[in-house]
Protein backbone atom coordinates (compact mmCIF):
# COMPACT_ATOMS: atom_id res chain seq x y z
CA UNK A 1 0.00 0.00 0.00
CA UNK A 2 1.46 3.38 -0.83
CA UNK A 3 2.45 5.64 1.97
CA UNK A 4 3.34 9.27 1.96
CA UNK A 5 6.50 11.04 0.83
CA UNK A 6 8.85 12.46 3.48
CA UNK A 7 8.16 16.29 1.50
CA UNK A 8 4.37 15.64 1.68
CA UNK A 9 4.26 15.14 5.32
CA UNK A 10 6.70 18.25 5.66
CA UNK A 11 4.25 20.45 3.75
CA UNK A 12 2.13 19.75 6.79
CA UNK A 13 2.45 22.63 9.80
CA UNK A 14 2.68 20.34 12.80
CA UNK A 15 5.24 18.16 11.21
CA UNK A 16 7.74 20.97 9.68
CA UNK A 17 10.26 20.63 12.23
CA UNK A 18 11.07 17.06 12.28
CA UNK A 19 13.70 15.67 10.77
CA UNK A 20 13.88 13.23 7.31
CA UNK A 21 14.51 10.20 9.91
CA UNK A 22 11.61 11.09 12.12
CA UNK A 23 9.35 11.78 9.20
CA UNK A 24 10.18 8.75 7.39
CA UNK A 25 9.09 6.79 10.26
CA UNK A 26 5.83 9.12 10.63
CA UNK A 27 5.45 8.02 7.25
CA UNK A 28 5.04 4.48 7.65
CA UNK A 29 2.24 4.65 9.80
CA UNK A 30 0.20 6.29 7.60
CA UNK A 31 -2.08 3.97 5.23
CA UNK A 32 -3.76 5.23 2.01
CA UNK A 33 -7.23 6.36 2.07
CA UNK A 34 -8.95 7.36 -1.17
CA UNK A 35 -12.17 8.81 -1.68
CA UNK A 36 -14.67 9.66 -5.13
CA UNK A 37 -15.86 13.40 -5.54
CA UNK A 38 -19.19 13.60 -3.12
CA UNK A 39 -17.71 11.28 -0.93
CA UNK A 40 -17.97 12.75 3.10
CA UNK A 41 -14.63 11.95 4.43
CA UNK A 42 -15.32 13.48 8.19
CA UNK A 43 -18.79 13.88 9.09
CA UNK A 44 -19.60 16.60 12.27
CA UNK A 45 -20.78 15.62 14.86
CA UNK A 46 -19.02 11.84 14.50
CA UNK A 47 -16.07 10.74 16.36
CA UNK A 48 -12.40 10.92 14.75
CA UNK A 49 -10.67 8.23 14.71
CA UNK A 50 -7.92 9.33 11.73
CA UNK A 51 -5.95 12.12 10.91
CA UNK A 52 -5.46 13.24 7.37
CA UNK A 53 -3.57 14.57 4.94
CA UNK A 54 -4.32 15.15 1.80
CA UNK A 55 -2.30 14.23 -1.24
CA UNK A 56 -3.82 15.00 -4.60
CA UNK A 57 -7.35 16.12 -4.83
CA UNK A 58 -9.70 18.94 -3.49
CA UNK A 59 -12.06 18.35 -0.46
CA UNK A 60 -14.43 21.36 1.36
CA UNK A 61 -14.83 21.91 4.57
CA UNK A 62 -18.20 22.46 6.16
CA UNK A 63 -19.60 23.70 9.80
CA UNK A 64 -23.47 23.93 10.39
CA UNK A 65 -23.76 23.11 6.59
CA UNK A 66 -22.00 26.08 5.75
CA UNK A 67 -18.54 26.06 3.91
CA UNK A 68 -15.60 27.95 5.82
CA UNK A 69 -12.87 26.56 3.93
CA UNK A 70 -10.96 23.82 1.10
CA UNK A 71 -8.64 21.75 1.52
CA UNK A 72 -5.82 20.51 -1.28
CA UNK A 73 -2.52 19.14 -1.46
CA UNK A 74 -0.18 19.22 1.52
CA UNK A 75 -3.69 20.49 3.83
CA UNK A 76 -4.40 18.03 6.79
CA UNK A 77 -7.31 17.33 9.71
CA UNK A 78 -8.72 15.96 11.98
CA UNK A 79 -6.41 16.77 14.63
CA UNK A 80 -8.44 18.13 17.08
CA UNK A 81 -10.65 15.29 16.84
CA UNK A 82 -7.68 13.01 18.22
CA UNK A 83 -6.67 15.01 20.95
CA UNK A 84 -9.81 15.89 22.88
CA UNK A 85 -12.24 12.47 21.87
CA UNK A 86 -14.78 14.54 21.22
CA UNK A 87 -17.09 14.46 17.70
CA UNK A 88 -15.73 16.00 15.11
CA UNK A 89 -15.97 19.94 14.55
CA UNK A 90 -16.67 19.84 10.85
CA UNK A 91 -17.61 18.16 7.77
CA UNK A 92 -15.02 17.37 4.87
CA UNK A 93 -16.36 16.51 1.72
CA UNK A 94 -14.51 15.46 -1.67
CA UNK A 95 -14.98 17.56 -4.53
CA UNK A 96 -13.18 15.40 -6.97
CA UNK A 97 -11.19 12.21 -6.52
CA UNK A 98 -9.48 12.72 -3.64
CA UNK A 99 -5.95 10.68 -2.53
CA UNK A 100 -5.34 11.03 1.40
CA UNK A 101 -3.47 9.53 3.76
CA UNK A 102 -4.77 8.54 7.48
CA UNK A 103 -2.69 8.14 10.84
CA UNK A 104 -5.17 6.50 12.92
CA UNK A 105 -5.11 7.62 16.98
CA UNK A 106 -3.66 4.88 18.58
CA UNK A 107 -0.05 5.90 16.46
CA UNK A 108 -0.70 10.01 16.26
CA UNK A 109 -1.67 10.36 20.00
CA UNK A 110 2.17 8.90 21.30
CA UNK A 111 3.67 10.36 18.32
CA UNK A 112 2.96 13.82 19.54
CA UNK A 113 3.41 12.97 23.51
CA UNK A 114 6.93 12.35 22.74
CA UNK A 115 7.49 15.22 20.47
CA UNK A 116 6.88 18.51 22.50
CA UNK A 117 7.34 20.81 19.43
CA UNK A 118 4.42 18.38 17.63
CA UNK A 119 2.54 19.31 20.39
CA UNK A 120 3.37 22.86 20.58
CA UNK A 121 2.52 23.25 16.82
CA UNK A 122 -0.85 21.68 17.70
CA UNK A 123 -1.83 23.95 20.22
CA UNK A 124 -1.14 26.83 17.74
CA UNK A 125 -3.10 24.97 15.46
CA UNK A 126 -6.08 24.67 18.08
CA UNK A 127 -5.77 28.64 18.67
CA UNK A 128 -5.71 29.35 15.05
CA UNK A 129 -9.32 27.38 14.73
CA UNK A 130 -10.61 29.14 17.90
CA UNK A 131 -9.76 32.56 16.69
CA UNK A 132 -11.54 31.56 13.07
CA UNK A 133 -14.64 30.09 15.43
CA UNK A 134 -14.50 33.30 16.87
CA UNK A 135 -14.58 35.75 14.08
CA UNK A 136 -17.93 34.01 12.57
Amino acid sequence: MAKPTPDLLRKVPLFAGLDDKELTSLADEFNERRFSAGDRVALEGEGGLMFFVVDSGEATVEVHGKEVGTLGPGSAFGEIALIDRRPRTATVIAQSDLQTYGLPVFVFRPFVEARPQVAWKLLEAMADRLALAESR
